[in-house]
């Protein structure tokens, strides 16, 4: 699973930077770039693996598997500004606002969520109607129905009169973390027309795996491995999956989910040992 997973970065990194460098020169084309190097790719894997399993071809599936990236780039920028998370690190690097400024970061970001959709439209990707299924999916799980929503959410919780409940902060990561999660592991059955149950319902419990391991690495971290601050979500007093269930308490959760991300890929078989081998992955990362 590694040596794909570096694959995948290889060739996902190549079409971003092939698709940025289409554009302008000006800070803004740099500021893009510069949000745009480096990460996990734990979606785009998701997106070439769901392909494979369809029957997609690795040509159709990169422009999917880097617009995910670079939505996933522009949500990082916009969540690190001093108006939300006010973050000054991230993946080893200083931030986008503090690199280039405020502006810059918010235009960066507007651009790179654009750049997204403009990918998805690809026709190397399928014909009209894949292309359609796949904008629609993905213009929910992005949007005020998904992701936006989440992270909404998630800024309300800091001024709350009360922490969350360990029911509400599931619902707020599964749109927050997992709704992405979910377009990109379902990907490869919306172009082929199929059925995108299976990879839904792992895509469900992979996503809340990751972030329990996430909110894990905020107490148990290195700085220098993970490239971001930790002991943020603590210091904030916000409730994550450490501070409702306990260190050993939220460990457990993550393997019981990590479990049913697995056993959801039955119907799959063999085919994907390579998903089986990612959700284990995400609760054993040190970044």
């Amino acid at each position: 699973m590694q040596a794909r997973l570096e694959e995948v970065k290889t060739q996902v990194q190549a079409t971003l930077d092939g698709a940025i460098a289409t554009l302008p020169e000006s800070e803004l084309r740099d500021a893009m770039a510069y949000a745009t190097v480096g990460g996990k790719r734990v979606r785009a894997f998701l997106v070439m693996e769901s392909c494979r399993l369809h029957g997609i071809d690795a040509r159709a599936a990169l422009p999917v598997a880097a617009a995910v990236e670079a939505l996933h780039a522009y949500s990082l920028v916009h969540d690190d500004l001093p108006a939300m998370d006010d973050d000054d690190l991230r993946r080893g690097m200083p931030t986008c606002h503090v690199q280039w400024s405020e502006a810059t970061a918010i235009l960066a970001g507007d651009a790179l969520q654009t750049l997204a959709f403009q990918l998805l439209t690809s026709e190397v990707i399928g014909d009209a109607e894949a292309r359609l299924r796949l904008l629609r999916a993905f213009a929910e799980a992005v949007g005020a129905n998904g992701m936006v929503w989440g992270q909404a959410q998630d800024i309300a919780a800091e001024t709350a009169d009360r922490p969350l409940d360990l029911a509400e902060v599931k619902r707020l990561q599964r749109a927050k973390t997992g709704a992405l999660f979910g377009f990109s592991a379902m990907s490869g059955a919306l172009i082929a027309g199929g059925d995108s149950a299976p990879l839904g319902r792992y895509a469900k419990a992979l996503g809340l795996a990751f972030q329990i391991a996430d909110d894990i690495l905020d107490v148990t971290g290195d700085e220098e491995l993970t490239g971001k601050r930790v002991g943020k979500d603590d210091a904030a007093g916000k409730a994550t999956f450490v501070s409702l269930l306990g260190l050993e308490g939220a460990k457990a959760e993550a393997r019981r989910y990590v479990a049913k991300a697995t056993d959801a890929l039955n119907p799959y078989g063999e085919d994907a040992e390579n998903l089986r081998d990612l959700a284990r992955f995400v609760i054993e990362r040190d970044t």
